[in-house]
Parts: C-alpha cells; sequence; structure tokens
C-alpha cells in the first residue's frame, strides 16, 4: 500500500497522445512517518503521517495497513506514486450552506403552470395522518456538504517531481487548499 497527504490545487486540462484529461493536481509535499502501530502494542497495524497544513498546525492521519516497509522518519513525497496507479482520495467535501430540496436531494418540484403559485420549488407533501410527527431521516432542505467524502479510482496521470504535484484523472472532494488523504490499492 502506497499512501501520502497532499493539498489539492485545482483541476486543470492535460493533453497527451490518448487525448484530453481533465485532472486535479494535488501538491504531496514532503512529510515524515510519525508512528508505527503494531497489533502487538496497540492491537491494530497502522502508519501515521504528519504533514504541516498550516504555520502552526498539523495534520496527521493513520493508515491502516497489515504490511509496511516504511520506518519512523521515512519521508512520503509524490515519488511514492507511479503512473497509471489508481488511488481513492478522501477529504471534506465543500459546504453549500442551507440548501431547498431540490438542490440537495434532486427532487423535482411542483408544477409551473396552470393555477400553481410558489410551489416550484417546494418539497410537497411530507408524511400522513399518523403517527403525527415527522419521521426521523425524512429528506427536507438542510445544510449539504461540509462531511468527509471519498473519491475511488482515480488514476495517477502525470508526476512532477519538482514541484511535487501528482495530477488525477477526475475530480477530488474539498476547495482549492484543503489537505486531502490519497491511498493506492
Amino acid at each position: 500500500m502506497k499512501f501520502a497527504l497532499g493539498k489539492k490545487l485545482g483541476m486543470t486540462t492535460i493533453h497527451d497522445e490518448n487525448g484530453a484529461h481533465n485532472v486535479t493536481l494535488v501538491e504531496i509535499a514532503p512529510h515524515n512517518v510519525d508512528i508505527l502501530r503494531s497489533s502487538e502494542k496497540d492491537g491494530y497495524n497502522a502508519v501515521r503521517l504528519s504533514a504541516q497544513k498550516t504555520t502552526k498546525k498539523k495534520h496527521q492521519v493513520e493508515f491502516r495497513t497489515d504490511e509496511t516497509t516504511l520506518a519512523v522518519g521515512d519521508k512520503i513525497d509524490a515519488t511514492m506514486f507511479a503512473v497509471g496507479d489508481i488511488v481513492r482520495v478522501s477529504a471534506v467535501a465543500k459546504a453549500k450552506g442551507f440548501q431547498g430540496v431540490v438542490k440537495r436531494h434532486g427532487f423535482k418540484g411542483g408544477p409551473a403552470s396552470h393555477g400553481h403559485r410558489h410551489v416550484l420549488r417546494a418539497p410537497g407533501s411530507i408524511g400522513s395522518a399518523f403517527p403525527q410527527h415527522v419521521i426521523k431521516g425524512k429528506r427536507m432542505a438542510g445544510r449539504d456538504g461540509g462531511k468527509r467524502a471519498t473519491i475511488k479510482g482515480l488514476k495517477v496521470i502525470a508526476i512532477d517531481e519538482k514541484i511535487n504535484t501528482v495530477a488525477l484523472k477526475g475530480s477530488v472532494p474539498g476547495v482549492a487548499g484543503r489537505m486531502v488523504e490519497i491511498v493506492s490499492a
């Protein structure tokens, strides 16, 4: 298993002999292995990485793994991955604030004509007479996004070792500048 912490830079298009690819650029600044967890001592096997998030804060993540060739103090950077690797990326998704049911859940909305006013983006009926309350988990308007998301099956298209950047085919959760976790299968 290969894993790293990076910072999402944004999206761009890369052209090669296979055509155009929409890619997300992720900067993998050199960071270190902090701690190795073992099943004998801790009850599970894991590797903890620490990367500088801001000038004062560190981003620390544990990756569970059965076997690893890493040791405490080993440096992790963009050279950890190879072109063609399939990875999964996890991060906190972009927060969209308070949204209605049409945007948040994809509801159809009401009719736009024939005697209907002000119902175009309304949720419609939310329940029946029994049990006289709104059932938990009912899809209604509310805060959207801002939760942890994982995208699987992203392919590494290019690696720039000079600036420690990896180009991943497709989109990655989060906004530009947010920390992401990259794990190869």
